[in-house]
């Protein structure tokens, strides 16, 4: 049985996940409403699971990462890849339902501030492992900007354009038996 997960597919079908998008597309083994509740999967069922670029299209970010933490093994690998709140790409897709910045997903982590203000927006807790940023020149030319990550968040916050992707490294926390 496969382990891994690749949430809102469409077209980029990994062979060694198992490959979950609305559509029935050709090479996507299953095909569910991400916003139908719960997903049919055991809890517990993934070590690894990836969003590239499909939890801003979703309605309820809460609900959704609720179910990623159901799914997830304990320490399980979660990557999350958003357009950054004033990035272009952010603005641009009519589908967009919401925006994302470094701070987002503190929320859903006990270290920061943000979650241990507010543990009553959700039960289910990850560990951020590492925030990484994309930015872009001409269009085109696509650089993971890692090692540059806390400087350009701050110029984006105040200019746009700056960052155009976040990646959010992530890890279930949970015991064993949740």
């Amino acid at each position: 049985m496969k382990t891994k997960l690749n949430v809102g597919c469409g077209t980029d079908i990994k062979p060694d996940y198992i490959n979950l998008d609305v559509a029935d597309l050709p090479g996507v083994d299953v095909a569910h409403d991400l916003t139908k509740f719960p997903w049919p999967f055991a809890d517990n069922s993934f070590d690894t699971i990836e969003l590239i670029n499909v939890l801003e299209h979703l309605p309820d970010t809460i609900a959704t990462l609720e179910e990623l933490h159901r799914i997830a093994r304990p320490d399980a690998k979660v990557m999350v890849r958003v357009p950054y709140w004033n990035s272009p790409d952010m603005l641009a897709d009519p589908t967009h339902l919401r925006s994302f910045s470094e701070r987002t997903l503190n929320f859903f982590d006990p270290a920061f501030p943000e979650c241990k203000d507010r543990p009553y927006y959700s039960t289910a807790r990850f560990n951020i492992m590492r925030k990484s940023c994309y930015i872009r020149f001409f269009y085109y030319l696509k650089i993971n900007a890692r090692f540059l990550t806390t400087p350009l968040f701050f110029l984006a916050r105040y200019l746009g354009a700056v960052v155009w992707v976040i990646e959010f490294d992530l890890r279930a926390a949970k015991s064993d038996n949740k």
